[in-house]
């Protein structure tokens, strides 16, 4: 195995995770600044509901998500066992 095939399997590690992480984070993101900001408008300061409405945010990003999700990360994952005689040669 050579530097560049380590460096394209490492760089392909990356591209997976933020590919499978994104969307939940960005989610959590965006729905903690929309809640922050309507929690300063109001006044109110409740951290329960902050998480509420992340766990449900999250949660839905995940339900409609999920499918294809799940489908790259497998086809990943069978490309980079399908490789491992490459790596090994």
């Amino acid at each position: 195995m050579t530097i560049d095939q380590s460096l394209e399997l490492l760089r392909n590690v990356f591209i997976m995770a933020a590919t499978i992480a994104g969307p939940p984070l960005a989610a959590a993101l965006i729905i903690g600044l929309l809640v922050g900001i309507v929690q300063t408008a109001t006044q109110v300061n409740e951290a329960t509901v902050l998480f509420v409405v992340k766990v449900l945010g999250v949660g839905a990003v995940l339900a409609l998500a999920g499918p294809t999700m799940v489908r790259t990360l497998v086809e990943y994952t069978r490309e980079t066992i399908g490789s491992i005689t490459k790596v090994v040669r």
